[in-house]
């Protein structure tokens, strides 16, 4: 029989046939005017107020070009009464705004990045939704919204705009159009995610975390110069002295001129001027990193800073390590308390698994810092009830929250009692081994004598 051709085996529909892409999300209502007048806000704030449901609110700062974290642009939306876009620099008093919003719910994704810049214009929530925040708890691998909206919503946001400055005027229309974008289904995600959050029984979680939310406060750095790159090669602590005088510097004139320091110049150059001390401007200048307008117009600033750090007496000059009032690193506890690193070793197996029972990113259940805060300065008392109740109230004093709290603290409590049995066995096996070691040096003498029971019967 003459050989049969080979039919092709039959191919899955999904697997021949490429996905459809993802519809591009567009403004349903067009892009509004940007709103910079007295008269505009006003009328904008009257349809605010008459609207439905809470309100999404974003901002935009102009991170990378400003030494602020000032709002450069507002955009808001409500159910009923569309997007605005409220340039904020143009008033001096955004009262009108913030009474148009009154109590009603705020819908923000990624709360902590914007609330800082919108209270310093008088906008403050009473009762806030954060999706970025709703998302995590939810444990979904990536937050960012334009991965939610295409997840939850399947539509394209396109983040093309998202590192321009904010502070250019007039405002390009392609980068309002972003920027209203970022406000135009943020109700729609939230309402996605609140159900989301009932039917896993986290929707409590959740509100603890956001009303947690609303005394948020950025953090003040203390010796925030130490965070220049590159500080790891600096050898010596005249060189320490001299980069946190040039960094010292750098910052109060980039404040004085509202620019970022890097901008100025890099951290680089601090590193290297630092290392080099030049004494003249042109050995300034011919440092790596010094050219530009910063470096050669703040010239003076720079080399007095370097001057100053050379005139300081040693016990001026900063220390390498700094000890602030938190546990050490977690790689030395073993060698400063093993107890202790056991504890850690312990709790942290725990919450990890709760965590994964939970199906929830650890870092959310309970904030690393607590925990080795709690494992490194446990409650004094071991007597398991009172133990737990300290635990509890450390915990509260910390910071976390009571879910938190109501699904760690109890297996805090028994990582540090478990820790201590532990080091109670170490001792009792140690203190066997220290004996039979002193019971059998006798034998041996014995033996080496002739005087043992074994050796006078085999004689």
């Amino acid at each position: 029989m003459a050989d049969q051709p080979i039919e092709p085996q039959a191919t899955p529909a999904d697997a021949t046939e490429a996905a459809p892409p993802v519809e591009l999300l567009k403004l349903a209502d067009g892009l509004p005017p940007v709103i910079e007048t007295v008269e505009a806000l006003q009328e904008y704030c009257d349809g605010l107020a008459a609207g439905t449901g809470p309100v999404a609110i974003d901002a935009e700062r102009a991170s990378g070009y400003r030494y602020s974290s000032r709002a450069y642009l507002i955009q808001i939306k409500r159910e009923g009464s569309g997007i605005g876009l409220v340039d904020p620099i143009a008033f001096d008093d955004l009262a009108p705004l913030a009474e148009a919003i009154g109590d009603n719910e705020w819908i923000l994704h990624a709360a902590t990045q914007d609330l800082a810049c919108l209270a310093e214009v008088g906008l403050r929530p009473t009762v806030l939704f954060d999706t970025e925040l709703a998302g995590r708890l939810l444990n979904y691998p990536r937050v960012g919204l334009a991965t939610l909206v295409e997840t939850l919503l399947e539509r394209q946001l396109l983040k093309e705009h998202s590192a321009v400055d904010w502070s250019t005027r007039p405002l390009p229309e392609a980068w309002l159009e972003y920027a209203a974008l970022d406000v135009e289904v943020l109700v729609e995600l939230r309402n996605l995610l609140a159900a989301e959050l009932e039917e896993t029984g986290k929707a409590d979680w959740a509100r603890q975390e956001f009303d947690h939310l609303l005394g948020f406060t950025p953090t003040v750095r203390v010796d925030a110069w130490r965070r220049t790159s590159g500080l790891h090669k600096v050898r010596g602590r005249r060189i320490l002295g001299a980069v946190r005088a040039l960094w010292e510097a750098r910052d109060k004139l980039a404040e004085e001129r509202d620019v970022t320091p890097g901008r100025l110049i890099p951290d680089a150059a601090i590193v290297a001027a630092a290392t080099a001390m030049p004494t003249s401007r042109g050995a300034l200048m011919s440092t790596p990193g010094f050219h530009g307008r910063g470096a050669s117009r703040y010239a003076n600033e720079w080399l007095a800073a370097i001057k100053a750090a050379a005139e300081l007496g040693e016990d001026e000059l900063p220390t390498r390590v700094t000890h602030g009032d938190g546990p050490p690193a977690p790689r030395a506890w073993a060698d400063k308390d093993p107890v202790a690193a056991r504890r850690l070793e312990l709790a942290r197996a725990a919450v990890s698994s709760i965590a994964e029972e939970q199906n929830l990113p650890l870092e959310n259940l309970l904030t690393p810092d607590h925990l080795r805060r709690v494992m490194w300065t446990p409650p004094h008392s071991r007597e398991p009830v009172e133990l737990l109740e300290a635990v509890i109230d450390q915990l509260h004093g910390l910071g976390a929250r009571s879910w938190q709290v109501s699904l760690t603290a109890p297996v805090l409590s028994g990582a540090i009692l478990d820790a201590d049995e532990w080091k109670r066995q170490s001792r009792l096996r140690s203190s066997v081994a220290d004996s039979d070691g002193d019971d059998a040096e006798p034998d041996e003498e014995s033996a080496a004598d002739g005087s043992s029971e074994g050796s006078s019967s085999g004689s």
